[in-house]
């Protein structure tokens, strides 16, 4: 297997820029007052991220994927975000496993 010079080169340009937006979030934070109504919404970006990026499997997909979906939005309304992606990984691989 040989590495290519340019598939290098944007791997580290892609873990510079998540680096960078993670770390500036942090600082900016800092700088920034915090009271319920602004923590509610910072709190409600990664469910919103998470639908974002799920939500054209449910309607592209098939039965499975489209209930896993649902499955991962209800608990991710409660659950971290990992634990939300487990369960619609899970349930997935489970309708899947059933002939859905």
């Amino acid at each position: 297997m040989t590495l290519d010079l340019n598939i290098f080169i944007a791997i580290l340009a892609m873990a510079a820029a998540t680096v960078f937006t993670r770390v500036s979030g942090l600082v900016l934070l800092h700088h920034v007052e915090m009271n319920e109504r602004r923590r509610a919404a910072i709190e409600a970006i990664p469910p919103a991220v998470l639908m974002a990026v799920i939500a054209p499997t449910a309607f592209a997909a098939g039965w499975a994927e489209t209930l896993a979906c649902a499955a991962t939005a209800i608990a991710a309304r409660r659950l971290p975000m990992l634990m939300s992606v487990m369960i619609g990984v899970a349930t997935v691989a489970l309708l899947r496993a059933a002939g859905l």
